[in-house]
């Protein structure tokens, strides 16, 4: 039977217990009907995962004996860094979810001017969860110990002036593609844009940060393609898809 496997928020050692918080508890409990004594993979997304053991299961508990540590290393020696303009719905999610599948190391939302998603103060804490949220699941499925860091929304100019390395940002008409460049040392940045592109002053603004402009073939991609078709190129040639 696979065993399920499962990101918590809590520090995980060999001989100890965790209790497990309601949304994980039901999941386990009520959606996958397992039992005490039932195997469980926790991570943490430190680094490695846990071998653990049910030994509570109940309407108000479900805890966990942790009995051994896996030492398992499935990252990229390439650090990917992301910064994407806010899309709509699923557009958002499903980019970043195979963010997180492909490698990238740090993933920052982006207000641009094109953006058709006003925030206030209680969304914008609300889309953070969401898309926390999105990135835990990824990582469980993708088999990731490291978990990726997800940046608060920040605007696109102040985000881009504290990038340093290899800066690309994704631009249909662009003379540079990626097989023209090479990252200075592990570290690759990338922005893309929402639905509706760049605007020209935040082409420019880009420009002035250190971002290069490269394209993606002939053809204009919407924004979770370029996303997905950027990550598995720079994979291709500089990360672990060698």
């Amino acid at each position: 039977m696979r065993v399920s496997r499962l990101y918590i928020s809590q520090p995980l050692q060999v001989g100890g217990s965790v209790q497990l918080d309601e949304t994980r508890a039901h999941y386990l409990r009520s959606v996958l009907r397992l039992k005490q004594d039932h195997e469980v993979i926790l991570f943490n997304g430190l680094g490695d995962e846990y071998f653990c053991r049910l030994d509570e299961v109940s309407r108000k508990t479900v805890s966990a004996r942790v009995e051994s540590r896996i030492e398992r290393n499935v990252e990229t020696p390439l650090k990917v860094i992301l910064g994407i303009g806010v899309s709509r719905g699923d557009r958002m999610d499903w980019a970043i979810q195979k963010a997180v599948e492909l490698g990238v190391a740090s993933l920052t939302p982006l207000v641009t001017e094109r953006c058709v998603i006003k925030f206030d103060e209680d969304k914008k804490q609300q889309r953070q969860a969401h898309w926390r949220g999105i990135i835990q699941h990824a990582a469980e499925q993708s088999g990731r110990t490291i978990l990726p860091e997800l940046a608060d929304l920040a605007d696109l100019p102040k985000w881009a002036s504290e990038q340093t390395g290899l800066r690309l940002f994704l631009d249909p008409y662009a003379d540079f593609s990626l097989a023209d460049l090479r990252p200075e040392g592990e570290t690759v940045t990338l922005l893309s844009g929402p639905e509706g592109g760049f605007s020209e002053a935040e082409r420019e603004s880009a420009k002035s940060a250190g971002f290069i402009p490269v394209k993606l073939g002939g053809r204009i991609l919407r924004t979770e393609t370029a996303v997905l078709a950027a990550l598995a190129a720079v994979q291709a040639l500089w990360g672990d898809f060698r």
